[in-house]
């Protein structure tokens, strides 16, 4: 398969799921959930890392805003080593916010400060992942890296994305494939 094979299908709202022998400390043994694919380039949220510094507490009294406990202790995600300093929600209805951009018919991105108020209020929606920063690819670069075994894809599970304990989304997204990711070589081949 030629390097510039071209993508005929938008991945956008599937998982990219590393292979382990993706070294790169921001994406082993990561799942980024895929919330643009065009000829642009992609954007995407790693939806398995915990942030270690911040906390969704944190980002709160950061943008003084009230908010209730509940909330303070939900997990506040490492999205991506791009805009590590910008807020994105990936969350199921309602999708009314400012900068909501639909990524499937059920699921949005969303990286205004309205969202962030309402889910400190408990008052956004009830599915979301927040992340700090994202991940990102230039044009052709995510798809040279798939065709060069860095990566698995495959449709997004809300499950995986909003029920599924965070340590133990990369192994589950790499289920929905029939792998067991752990038994996985790392060495690539084309046949």
């Amino acid at each position: 398969m030629s390097q510039e094979m071209q993508f005929h299908t938008s991945l956008k709202g599937y998982f990219l799921i590393a292979m382990p022998s993706l070294t790169d400390p921001n994406f082993s043994q990561t799942v980024t959930y895929l919330c643009e694919h065009t000829a642009e380039g992609t954007v995407g949220l790693v939806i398995n890392r915990i942030h270690p510094e911040f906390t969704l507490d944190t980002v709160f009294r950061e943008l003084h805003m009230e908010s209730v406990p509940e909330m303070d202790s939900l997990p506040l995600h490492m999205g991506g080593p791009v805009h590590q300093g910008q807020i994105f929600v990936v969350h199921g209805p309602p999708f009314g916010h400012e900068a909501c951009r639909p990524v499937t018919p059920s699921l949005a991105l969303s990286n205004s400060k309205d969202i962030v108020e309402k889910l400190a209020k408990g008052q956004g929606p009830e599915s979301f992942v927040i992340t700090l920063g994202c991940a990102a690819w230039g044009p052709g670069q995510m798809e040279s890296e798939i065709i060069n075994n860095t990566w698995l894809t495959c449709p997004a599970s809300e499950t995986i994305l909003f029920e599924t304990p965070v340590g133990k989304r990369w192994e589950e997204a790499a289920k929905l494939l029939g792998i067991d990711v752990r038994l996985l070589s790392g060495a690539a081949g084309h046949a």
